[in-house]
């Protein structure tokens, strides 16, 4: 059994409206996600503007995901432990010095270092989950969730729409001037408006399991990203892979013999926690493919026999249907999950994401066709990442919700390393004598994001189904006191995990 949560006897009743705190976290996760994309677009004027190698240029995004995945659990825990509203000010400020190293940066190492400190950010969302089951009524709590989780999208597909036109009327460093300017502001806002956490976890950190699991997400998105460059049978790869297995087995002996684990593998096995993390990876995966190839795609000249030769500018308005369409949704999610529930809304998000690699397997000559399915995967999106992220906090106790969510966005981001890599090497590896990818590349690219969102779709179907309705704790809860709550959700998540 987790540790109990536990009240924060320095926590006052006074508490500002809920919508107020929402806002300072929707602008902190706003922030991090456009610095998610905005540098996609870009690596290829990097390359020349840093004067480094196409692989040099591409470690600029490498950077950021192994920072991400290495932060996101570990402060999410802390965060857990200390206070949500104590660690998500010290990770803002991060993000902003991160930023602003990058928009200073005029070489290749000090990008790098900007952006593995930007990585950081990526406990935003661990902690905002956090903060909304604390802070919002028990009903608004799955909408927050959703709108939340559907921000990560939405700024994600938001900044390869504005990188072209940043790029070609201002500058690179731009990219990361404007993120900075939201990224202090939510920095100040969080420290003065968003309230203490009214429940923490009890325990310490797990360092040996911090480093270990630290240790095998770099190696593991290590390979992942350089497999295309140096190919998937290198035996640096290969044994990279190698490295990565054994290191998670002794990652996982040691969490299951702390008393006090950064992840707690009990917690990990509960059937809606495991499932929701594979569809997790596999929802990454379709997402971030579509961000690699579509720009590729369209942007190739119309003389190679495929594509529409559009610019870097046009060829992010071809994902502008996938953020409207996650601005859309996001917000339904909440009132469509207190109705049928959660997991049948991650079986639909995973159909529609998947049907948007269907219609580009087998129709992307005209450009509605592409039009089209990024809408359809904006759907898809919207609705997978508000229900995986709604699943988690129903399946586990207050006391693990950071790290819980943390894990669930981390094992995403794994899934978009996966994503980005395996599609680039797919499509890089046939090639015209002109050097532009061969058309079927793409569509065996779009075939298999395809196919790992029908395995989501799988996944997704093996949720057990609630029985009742989650019970969600929180101090402004009318009529209870803070024992008394606490002894409510530890209840709740006793009963929720046996049935």
């Amino acid at each position: 059994m987790p540790d109990a949560p536990v009240p924060d006897p320095h926590v006052t009743d006074k508490r500002i409206h809920y919508g107020a705190t929402f806002a300072v976290l929707a602008m902190a996760a706003l922030a991090f996600s456009l610095l998610q994309s905005l540098i996609i677009p870009a690596i290829p004027d990097l390359e020349h503007l840093l004067h480094t190698s196409a692989t040099g240029a591409t470690w600029l995004l490498t950077a950021y995901l192994l920072s991400t995945a290495i932060a996101t659990p570990i402060l999410g825990r802390i965060g857990d432990m200390v206070g949500k509203e104590k660690m998500l000010v010290v990770v803002l400020f991060s993000l902003a010095l991160g930023t602003l190293l990058s928009a200073l940066s005029t070489s290749l190492p000090m990008m790098l270092a900007g952006r593995a400190v930007q990585g950081m950010g990526g406990a935003v969302f661990p902690l905002a989950f956090g903060i909304i089951r604390d802070e919002f009524p028990k009903a608004k709590v799955s909408t927050g969730i959703g709108i939340m989780s559907a921000i990560l999208g939405i700024g994600a597909g938001g900044g390869i729409i504005l990188a072209g036109p940043i790029i070609e009327h201002l500058s690179y460093h731009w990219l990361f001037w404007i993120p900075l300017v939201m990224t202090l502001l939510a920095t100040v806002a969080a420290f003065v408006f968003v309230p203490a956490s009214p429940v923490r976890a009890s325990g310490r950190i797990n360092w040996l399991g911090a480093v270990l699991m630290s240790a095998w997400l770099v190696t593991g998105l290590v390979a992942v990203s350089e497999g295309p460059t140096w190919g998937w049978l290198n035996s640096t790869v290969l044994g990279l892979f190698g490295v990565t297995v054994v290191v998670i087995g002794l990652w996982v002996w040691a969490e299951v013999r702390s008393d006090s684990p950064v992840v707690d593998m009990k917690m990990m096995r509960i059937p809606a926690v495991w499932s929701t993390n594979l569809a997790a990876l596999l929802f990454g995966f379709g997402m971030f493919a579509m961000f690699i190839t579509v720009p590729q795609f369209v942007q190739t000249p119309v003389a190679q026999g495929y594509g529409f030769g559009a610019s870097i500018t046009r060829s992010g308005l071809f994902l502008l249907p996938f953020a409207v369409a996650m601005l859309l949704v996001a917000p339904l999610t909440g009132r469509i999950a207190l109705a049928i529930g959660s997991k049948p809304i991650l079986v639909a998000g995973s159909v529609f994401a998947a049907s948007s690699y269907g219609l580009l397997v087998v129709a992307h000559s005209q450009p509605w066709n592409v039009y089209l399915a990024s809408g359809l995967l904006g759907v898809g999106i919207a609705l997978g990442f508000a229900s995986m992220s709604n699943l988690i906090i129903e399946a586990v106790p207050p006391s693990q919700t950071g790290v819980a969510t943390g894990m669930n966005t981390n094992i995403r981001n794994i899934g978009a390393a996966l994503g980005a890599g395996i599609a680039t090497s797919i499509i890089v590896s046939s090639l015209l004598k002109s050097g532009f990818p061969k058309e079927h590349g793409y569509t065996v690219s779009f075939a298999v994001s395809g196919a790992s969102l029908v395995i989501a779709a799988l996944a997704a179907l093996k949720i057990p189904n609630r029985t009742h309705s989650p019970v969600v704790v929180s101090l402004s809860h009318p009529g209870l006191t803070a024992e008394a709550e606490v002894f409510v959700g530890a209840t709740a998540y006793t009963s929720e995990t046996n049935t």
